[in-house]
């Protein structure tokens, strides 16, 4: 989907979540253990970038363990970018997902392991017909810990040759992040008929559900 597309499909959606200000909220597939009061001392965060954040988005919702996903935008040249300014390309920040775990049901190391297996980290700048900066594969860290499991995660893909051609993942520290607009949140639940999110987003949904039956 070229992103003139993309960009109108979002509009669309915004336009159908007007029209029915009056319904009900949509349920959501969050994991719901933020309501049982985990201890702050279990919670850590990762922020990824893979693509269209709506993708991973959707994913990590999913995934036992991981508590809030926040789609949001980092590591351009400025803060507090809006989607019209990252879709310029001009900003050079990335669409990514801020992941929020429960480190007594999940690791950093099972996040990334998602993360290798749900998006092509080979082509630069780019996920499918996604093209532009925006795309890059990064995962951006906040302490000197993460930066090290996510140096040995890369590795250890390389190595294990899960991906054919050159790994193009940035690891950086986490800079300039924002969180995206609100429409962008949990965005796959929220407009599941929406032709991006049944062709491109639902499709990553289905490659971590049979990731994870085989695991």
């Amino acid at each position: 989907m070229q992103q003139s597309m993309r960009i109108l499909f979002a509009i669309f959606a915004i336009l159908l979540s007007n029209c029915s200000q009056s319904q009900p909220p949509k349920s959501t597939t969050m994991n719901q253990t933020l309501n049982n009061k985990i201890d702050p001392k279990n919670m850590d965060t990762i922020v990824l970038g893979g693509g269209c954040f709506w993708c991973l988005d959707a994913v990590y919702r999913r995934m036992p363990g991981v508590v809030n996903v926040i789609a949001g935008y980092s590591n351009g040249k400025i803060a507090n970018v809006t989607y019209r300014e990252v879709c310029s390309g001009l900003t050079g920040a990335v669409e990514v997902v801020k992941v929020m775990f429960d480190t007594t049901q999940t690791s950093i190391e099972n996040i990334l392991e998602v993360f290798w297996r749900v998006h092509n980290p080979t082509t630069l700048n780019q996920q499918g017909n996604d093209v532009g900066t925006q795309y890059r594969s990064g995962i951006y860290y906040t302490n000197d810990e993460h930066k090290r499991i996510a140096l040995a995660s890369v590795q250890a893909v390389k190595d294990s040759k899960l991906w054919e051609g050159t790994i193009t993942t940035e690891i950086l520290p986490l800079e300039k992040y924002s969180n995206a607009e609100d429409y962008h949140q949990n965005y796959f639940e929220n407009n599941p008929n929406q032709p991006y999110c049944i062709y491109v987003v639902g499709e990553k949904v289905k490659k971590y559900e049979e990731f994870m039956k085989k695991d």
